[in-house]
């Protein structure tokens, strides 16, 4: 449906001017849409409405910065990841994450958000050390700043913690007790919050039932 949608709605502008705003909007949304089916389409694609952004917006960081976030996510999809790409995702995410800082400071949601995909590229090139250092070390302590330690975004921050702490090949059995421990007070957050029955709850208990599955076996 979203390609449909993104599809219908470039004819709709593709004959404007390129300098139109729409018209740059659309070209972004087909991309993205293209990117799970057709995602060496969807690059190219994403990597042009890179060009005309850098070309007729060069004033406009923020748009810049999230048409490159666009391209990076891009260059992880499974139909299209491979060393060389994920390696490419990781320096335009740091470039990313840099440039947050220094307009946004630590503690904005947008310099969050884009450290966050910084460590997910870190876990998907395997260089858990500095993934952790990362989450528990400053987006952690940034998100509980700003935005509260019962924030989805907080949790999912301490979710994907004790993720890199299970999924390092290297993991000690403290390392297991650490994510065990992170995610029984992320459980009880969301139960408190959420509610019992809500998706991300049932989702942070299962993620919790593993983790202990795997501390009774280590």
């Amino acid at each position: 449906v979203m390609l449909a949608l993104g599809w219908a709605a470039w004819k709709t502008y593709l004959g404007r001017d390129e300098l139109d705003g729409y018209r740059r909007h659309v070209m972004g949304a087909l991309g993205d849409a293209l990117s799970s089916s057709r995602p060496k389409e969807a690059l190219s694609v994403l990597e042009a409405n890179l060009a005309l952004t850098r070309r007729f917006w060069s004033q406009d960081e923020d748009l810049i910065l999230s048409a490159q976030a666009n391209v990076a996510n891009c260059l992880t999809v499974p139909g299209l990841r491979d060393k060389a790409r994920q390696d490419e995702a990781l320096v335009l995410r740091r470039g990313i994450y840099a440039r947050r800082l220094a307009v946004n400071g630590a503690s904005h949601v947008d310099a969050i958000g884009s450290g966050c995909n910084v460590a997910c590229s870190l876990m998907d090139l395997g260089r858990w050390d500095e993934s952790r250092t990362l989450l528990r070390d400053q987006l952690l302590p940034a998100a509980r700043r700003s935005l509260g330690s019962d924030h989805d975004f907080t949790l999912n921050i301490v979710s994907n913690i004790a993720e890199v702490l299970r999924d390092n090949p290297e993991r000690t059995r403290n390392d297991l007790l650490e994510a065990v421990t992170l995610m029984e007070d992320a459980v009880q957050r969301r139960r408190r919050v959420f509610g019992p029955a809500h998706p991300r709850t049932r989702s942070s208990e299962r993620h919790l039932s593993d983790l202990r599955e795997r501390l009774a076996r280590a």
